[in-house]
């Protein structure tokens, strides 16, 4: 793990992002984009689509896909049957990123708020809160169908930060994909890239402090602990 330094003053909050980086997903989300563009009779590269939409709401991959434009009827239908793909493949193979819920069990432990931002809608939401029993619950969970711009905006983010009462720079966010770091940066946060879908380098920005595989990389470098440490 390459840690870099916390000068920039004490850290209050965590923000989580939810699909490749709390759950072990992508690879699913991956899979049921395959078949729903099938479906459709879409001539699209599954790269290509993740490279387009992770990080952005529901109805912005839609209109971003079938590249024309779409009522919002018409997006939540589409997303829906989705989602729907996506929950099905994943329901038995469902796996935390190693180590995620011991972390933020941890962190709370020592005082930080935890809170959720992501562009997943309630449904997926749901799916995933129901099946990691977080302990405590996050304290405040903020969703791709709620009205706000998805990312590279930092719009979710900032909305989570509100609802937790703490102020952008004093969060950390914890982002798996480019769209996410940019919002994090956008948004006057500090990240952690969590590497279970892109490498380092695709992950790297000044306010990146570290960039791991998974949290028990995270727990191993004594990350918590050095916080205590930038903060006294």
């Amino acid at each position: 793990m390459s840690l870099k330094s916390l000068k920039d003053g004490k850290v209050e909050a965590f923000i989580f992002d939810m699909d490749g980086t709390m759950i072990d997903s992508m690879p699913w989300h991956a899979r049921s984009w395959v078949e729903f563009v099938e479906r459709h009779g879409l001539k699209l590269d599954v790269t290509d689509i993740l490279a387009r939409t992770t990080g952005r709401t529901g109805a912005e991959c839609m209109r971003e896909l079938f590249e024309r434009e779409l009522s919002d009827d018409e997006c939540l239908g589409l997303v829906h049957e989705k989602e729907e793909i996506y929950r099905a493949l994943f329901h038995d193979n469902f796996a935390e990123v190693a180590g995620f819920t011991a972390f933020a069990k941890a962190a709370v432990a020592r005082g930080l708020k935890v809170a959720v931002g992501t562009a997943g809608d309630r449904h997926n939401i749901a799916f995933a809160m129901s099946r990691l029993k977080m302990d405590p619950l996050p304290l405040a969970i903020v969703g791709g169908d709620e009205g706000f711009a998805g990312k590279p905006t930092p719009e979710i983010f900032l909305e989570a930060a509100r609802r937790i009462g703490v102020a952008p720079e004093r969060c950390i966010v914890f982002e798996d994909a480019p769209f996410g770091i940019e919002a994090a940066r956008r948004g006057g946060m500090r990240a952690v890239a969590v590497c279970s879908t892109h490498s380092a380098a695709e992950l790297a920005g000044p306010h990146v402090i570290a960039a791991v595989r998974d949290y028990d990389e995270l727990a191993h470098s004594n990350f918590l602990e050095t916080l205590d440490a930038a903060a006294a």
